[in-house]
């Protein structure tokens, strides 16, 4: 288990940056946790702190309620084995193979040659790369030179895997093989991920649970599933906005776009939906019901933990009473409805 209690980080560089502000949070064994925050926030300092290349000001740092802060230089060198780190920009020898490069980390484990020539073999293997050992970063894909800095930093079977923007370098499509191998690692191995990320796609395609910073500070933390169907924050809602075109209907209402001018009858709402309601056909028989005429603009349906979550942008035209009674209908089945618009 990982947990930081209230620690703090400060660079102080002719003025105070406060990197991270009295942060506390809790990684479980085997979890996969996601930090996500725009450029600055500290989610990267916050992440060095975890095996401490970075040193907190104050706070507590326990891994498996060991607080690493207060153990002598050797204590640590020890306890960082236990913690593999991978980076956005691979940070690869360009004069070493790739064996050699995994082969390095292991330099100083006391194994032999023969046994770190094995080690470094079931690695590539374990991450898809048998036929590269002998091939230099330069002969490599990022998403390859990705695969190579996963090998290396589980050289020497960690418990923790820390991921620095560890796709932000990397096209949608191998970004997506680089975290189905995370997530077939997480599972395999049962090795506890950390994921820093400014993409809320990766957050979404990965984590359980994820932690958004700001300005230094987590502003709000939760499940997946809870930080998409009830955002508490505007930075989260900002995030989530990435991942679905369902705000874009702010855009069209703000230039006021032909789609979006109504009728004086007609009304313009969003229904967020999840889970049970989904497919449920509660747009056909609402509109039978209570002879309200349900005009879907576009929607968006995802799976967020193995659970549909999705919305619909509706015009909805009717009676004022039949539409309040079509709105109250809706919300006794779960599905949210937001009125943006007025006719």
């Amino acid at each position: 288990m990982i947990q930081l209690v209230h620690v703090t980080k400060t660079f102080r560089t002719g003025h105070a940056i406060h990197a991270v502000r009295d942060v506390s949070l809790r990684v479980e064994d085997g979890e996969i946790f996601g930090v996500i925050g725009f450029s600055g926030a500290g989610k990267s300092t916050l992440v060095r702190c975890v095996n401490l290349l970075e040193r907190p000001d104050s706070g507590e740092v326990l891994i498996d309620k060991q607080d690493l802060t207060r153990l002598s230089e050797a204590q640590l060198r020890s306890a960082r084995k236990k913690i593999g780190m991978i980076f956005q920009h691979f940070n690869l020898f360009r004069s070493r193979t790739v064996g050699s490069n995994i082969a390095f980390s292991l330099k100083y484990s006391g194994m032999t040659k023969e046994a770190i020539d094995s080690r470094v073999k079931d690695l590539l293997k374990l991450v898809g790369l048998e036929d590269k050992e002998h091939s230099y970063p330069s002969q490599l894909s990022g998403g390859q030179k990705q695969r190579v800095g996963i090998a290396r930093a589980l050289a020497s079977n960690p418990s923790i895997l820390l991921c620095d923007e560890a796709t932000s370098a990397l096209d949608p499509q191998t970004t997506g093989s680089i975290l189905a191998l995370l997530r077939e690692l997480n599972k395999k191995l049962g090795i506890t991920i950390i994921i820093i990320t400014h993409e809320m796609r990766v957050i979404k395609s990965i984590c359980g649970r994820a932690a958004v910073m700001d300005q230094g500070a987590i502003v709000e933390e939760g499940s997946i599933f809870d930080l998409f169907s009830n955002p508490r924050q505007q930075i989260t809602r900002d995030f989530i906005a990435t991942t679905s075109h369902l705000y874009k209907i702010y855009d069209l209402i703000a230039e006021d776009a032909p789609v979006v001018r109504l009728a004086p009858s007609q009304i313009l709402a969003r229904f967020s939906y999840q889970g049970r309601n989904t497919v449920e056909a509660l747009i056909s028989t609402a509109s039978v019901q209570f002879k309200v005429k349900l005009n879907i603009i576009f929607g968006d349906l995802d799976i967020i933990q193995e659970t549909p979550m999705g919305g619909l942008i509706i015009i909805m035209d009717g009676e004022p009473e039949a539409v309040a009674r079509t709105m109250a209908w809706f919300a006794e089945k779960g599905v949210k409805v937001e009125v943006l618009k007025h006719g």
